[in-house]
């Protein structure tokens, strides 16, 4: 891990300078180390004298150039002979700045390490096994999921697999409202269309759901049971067309997330709270434990005392008890089956709501083990244009018809371009573009590309063995662009750990982009297969490299490496 070697050195750096007296002796700073946007900056650039400077009192370009000839003497600076070093040159520069170059001969040694960890490469183990229960999307079963829900489905899943590929344990879980008002009218909209196409008057409730899904589950069900509910008393027909319309609800967005590639570890209902009492429970804990109390005929918490801006209420006065209540029985079924932290990602419409959670389970012991990830919603348009009506039913354009349209990896990638709390403006038409402007289309066909030179070798009769090339050999990678190419591989392993750390997958599709730029560029300008044997087999094993870390990242996203396009 070359940032990590290097912060190690620096570190190193400032404590036996300050050991020395060449600099004072202070806590040792937390430092920034970051690639340089400009290549007469060196490799990686710090800013640890600047900070030091302003703990110190000292100049920052004198305890630069303390810090840097301690780099100079102590980490190697790489000669004739000097295999082993890892720096080429350190420079002072600007107000502070310490700028290093890497020896090539240590930019090789990790490209060789990127090759032998394959699949692995980008992985850490600092989660420690530590469970996470990630909730996501969590739509109401009553009826088609929107585009909305397309994007947390994206986000969701790659935000688990960024927090495994950092060594945590991780559970994906969608939760059911599945109990309450909305079921209930749910089953009464069911019903009236059900006897509309039966040719039975129906008044159709004021506040139903109105669109076309309504009527085809119903006409699924008048087709089922040929109209044996017809003369059912109301109450009865509604609770079973309820119930079986549920099912089909929930079968149709269970489908809608697998064919996304979506699989979820628990699908956890509201029902199953209410029914186990687990609700009813909690809000008489509550008012045991004295963190709840009694007023106007109602139950409320006092979440006031743990941060939120007032009371909220958990049992309404009619004996109702409110979704709060609800949600602070299921986040602590979450804790008792043993999670350590839990992620939920909700619409930017719950902004209000978040404080008030996490001053529940503040108040039952858990600070802190509550994170909200708040997301904006998702403008469709189509060449520019806003699309906001299906051709196909002209209502809203639905999840499922989107992904019909583009396909699953245009869509997950796409959705994941802009960070969560950025609202994203979803052009359809870019998105089935087999153009350089198409992002996903841009990395997938970088690929596709190192796929058909290793194809082209083949046909040459070029050694293709995965044996990693000699280090004298790998040294006839010595041009501007190969550098570049072999230096933004490596980004991709601290860029695995920021994101995770972050909640940031959108980061790994701007630097994807990056390095299919950075490839482009050096296949435009070099041939990867000549007459030069040595020189063929240094650059199918950088372009490997590559084509690796591409793949190992949009792995994480959950979209495809195609070979071919």
């Amino acid at each position: 891990m070359i940032a990590k070697e290097l912060r190690e050195m620096i570190a190193a750096a400032i404590d036996s300078a300050a050991a020395a007296g060449e600099i004072p002796r202070v806590d040792r700073p937390d430092f920034v180390l970051e690639r340089p946007r400009h290549k007469a900056h060196g490799d990686w650039s710090t800013n640890a004298a600047l900070i030091l400077s302003g703990e110190t009192g000292r100049s920052p370009r004198d305890i630069a150039a303390v810090i840097a000839r301690r780099l100079q003497e102590e980490a190697g600076i790489a000669g004739p002979t000097a295999e082993a070093a890892t720096l080429q040159a350190v420079e002072v520069a600007g107000p502070g700045f310490i700028n290093l170059t890497l020896s090539r001969d240590r930019v090789l040694r990790e490209l060789v390490r990127v090759a032998s960890e394959g699949e692995s490469y980008g992985r850490w183990a600092f989660g420690e096994g530590q469970r996470y229960n990630v909730e996501f999307v969590s739509a109401n079963p009553v009826g088609p999921l929107h585009v909305g829900h397309g994007r947390w489905a994206a986000l969701g899943d790659a935000l688990c697999n960024l927090l495994a590929a950092v060594g945590y344990a991780v559970d994906r879980e969608f939760y059911l409202n599945d109990y309450g008002t909305q079921m209930e009218i749910f089953a009464a909209s069911v019903e009236a269309r059900y006897l509309e196409l039966a040719g039975q008057e129906a008044e159709f409730p004021a506040e139903g759901y109105h669109g076309t899904y309504i009527a085809d589950i119903a006409r699924v069900l008048l087709e089922e049971d040929g109209g044996r509910l017809l003369q059912t008393p109301s109450g009865e027909r509604r609770a079973e067309l309820g119930e079986r319309a549920y099912g089909i609800a929930l079968a149709h967005i269970r489908d809608s997330m697998t064919s996304f590639g979506v699989d979820f570890d628990t699908w956890f209902s509201e029902r199953e709270l209410q029914r186990i009492g687990a609700v009813e429970r909690e809000v008489r804990g509550l008012l045991e434990d004295g963190l709840a109390y009694e007023k106007d005929g109602a139950a409320w918490m006092a979440t006031s005392h743990f941060g939120d801006d007032k009371d909220r209420v958990l049992v309404r006065s009619n004996g109702a008890p409110t979704y709060f209540a609800a949600d602070i029985a299921y986040h602590l079924n979450k804790m008792a089956r043993g999670y350590d932290h839990l992620i939920n990602i909700w619409g930017a419409d719950h902004h209000g709501y978040v404080r008030r959670m996490q001053a529940a389970m503040e108040a039952r012991g858990y600070p802190d083990r509550l994170e909200v990830i708040l997301g904006q919603l998702v403008n469709l348009k189509r060449g520019g244009e806003p699309v906001r009506m299906s051709k196909r039913t002209g209502e809203m354009v639905t999840f499922d018809e989107l992904v019909e349209e583009v396909g699953r990896d245009a869509a997950r990638y796409l959705f994941l371009t802009r960070s969560q709390d950025t609202a994203l403006d979803f052009d359809i038409q870019l998105a089935v573009e087999e153009s350089m402007d198409n992002p996903v289309y841009y990395v997938q066909y970088a690929h596709a590309r190192i796929c058909s030179i290793l194809r082209y070798g083949l046909g040459k009769g070029v050694d293709l063995s995965d044996d990693i090339p000699a280090l004298e050999t790998l040294r006839l990678l010595d041009s501007e662009e190969e550098a570049d190419l072999a230096l933004k591989i490596f980004e991709f392993e601290e860029l695995v750990r920021d994101a995770a750390l972050g909640r940031a997958p959108h980061r790994l599709t701007r630097y994807l982009e990056e390095l299919a730029a950075v490839f482009h560029v050096f296949y435009n300008r070099h041939r990867v297969i000549s007459d030069d044997a040595e020189l063929t087999a240094a650059r199918l094993f950088l372009v490997r490299c590559a084509r690796q870390v591409i793949r190992n990242g949009l792995g994480i996203l959950g979209v495809s490496a195609p070979e071919s396009m």
